[in-house]
């Protein structure tokens, strides 16, 4: 009877991250959908929204160490409520970053509005796919789709490094176009550190399902 409460538990426990990560996904898609459309309400949407970013995170933490303290788990149990925290730690970040966007976005709202030389709305798609299909394999346990993940991570390297030159570009030619320039850097920043934070959740559920380490590929079992 106790293992089936403590299998309730961790369930219980994996909902709440999933509740986690769908506000971490809100977050990203109504921070760039500001800045996309210098929208100063989805700006306060995304503060609203980190609040409950951070209260869930709390909650969380809260009862991930309770369940470590009181139930003592072993193998495959121990490593998804250590996934869980770290996985916890990279949403709440998420949440900070999906903030910075937010606070670009109502810095540049007392600009003249110019088109920048940068797919915003292509880089935030792609860090939000980055998201969700790590959540994803979480959700199923699908240590393959959180290869898939990883992978991903090159390309929106790429997209950032493309989006840093044509700016500094674009700042060297037209330097009226400075401020705007200068907060597309940040916002392509941080777009490019929400898909590490992505990458980060897939490497841990790579680490729950498989007992390897593959930020430094190291396997090591812990069955």
């Amino acid at each position: 009877m106790p293992r089936i409460h403590f299998q309730q538990q961790l369930a219980e426990l994996k909902d709440k991250l999933l509740a986690m990560a769908a506000l971490a996904q809100q977050a990203v898609e109504s921070a760039v959908d500001a800045y996309l459309q210098r929208d100063q309400g989805l700006c306060q949407y995304v503060k609203q929204n980190e609040t409950a970013i951070n209260t869930a995170q709390r909650e969380l933490d809260e009862m991930a160490y309770e369940l470590l303290a009181k139930e003592q788990p072993m193998a495959i149990d121990l490593r998804f409520i250590l996934a869980v925290i770290k996985i916890n730690g990279d949403l709440e970040r998420i949440g900070d970053q999906s903030m910075a966007v937010s606070r670009r976005t109502s810095e540049a709202l007392d600009k003249e509005p110019i088109e920048l030389p940068v797919d915003f709305a292509a880089m935030g798609e792609f860090a939000g796919r980055m998201i969700r299909s790590a959540v994803q394999a979480l959700l199923d346990g699908d240590a393959r789709l959180a290869d898939t993940v990883r992978e991903m991570d090159d390309e929106i390297d790429r997209m950032n490094r493309r989006a840093h030159t044509d700016l500094l570009k674009l700042i060297q030619e037209r330097p009226n176009c400075t401020q705007q320039a200068m907060n597309g850097l940040f916002v392509s920043r941080s777009l490019e550190r929400i898909a590490d934070h992505a990458s980060n959740i897939a490497t841990d559920v790579i680490f729950w399902v498989r007992g390897a380490d593959v930020r430094h590929q190291l396997t090591m079992s812990m069955d």
